[in-house]
């Protein structure tokens, strides 16, 4: 099975995502915004990237629109990493969730965030059935936080 990932354009990646990036180093959350810091699974190097934090029922997650990014892929590899907002820096572990587990979390970061990434989820909105969001499940890996 080939692992879903959609690459994001040159705005996305020079312009979007560095601001966002920029206005969350400095303490400015944009909606839910924090910068994810995770080791690289070969080179071992802190790597960054600009992430929606989600909170469902108290509990953190971890939703990547975009699919089986590099970020997902350092995560899986070290099951750890940090959430930075301005100068406070969470450290934290992950455990990946199954497919199953995935349709309530998904319906909630659509609610959130599809003006933002809903044309990454295959035309499946936060008022699709649960059987539309298991179909698209395996594309968007989903991490449940643990804090220590």
């Amino acid at each position: 099975m080939t692992e879903s990932y959609q690459r994001p354009g040159w705005f996305t990646t020079n312009v979007f995502n560095r601001l966002v990036a920029g206005l969350t180093r400095l303490g400015v959350s944009v909606y839910g915004s924090r910068v994810l810091e995770v080791k690289g699974r070969k080179s071992g190097q802190w790597r960054q990237t600009p992430v929606n934090l989600l909170r469902v029922d108290g509990a953190d997650y971890l939703v990547a629109p975009r699919g089986h990014t590099r970020w997902v892929k350092n995560l899986r590899a070290s099951g750890e990493g940090r959430l930075r907002l301005g100068r406070r820096t969470e450290p934290f572990s992950a455990v990946e969730l199954s497919d199953e587990e995935k349709p309530q979390l998904l319906r909630a970061y659509l609610k959130k965030w599809k003006f933002e990434v809903g044309v990454f989820f295959d035309g499946v909105g936060p008022d699709a059935a649960d059987d539309e969001l298991r179909r698209i499940g395996p594309d968007h890996p989903v991490f449940r936080l643990k804090k220590p």
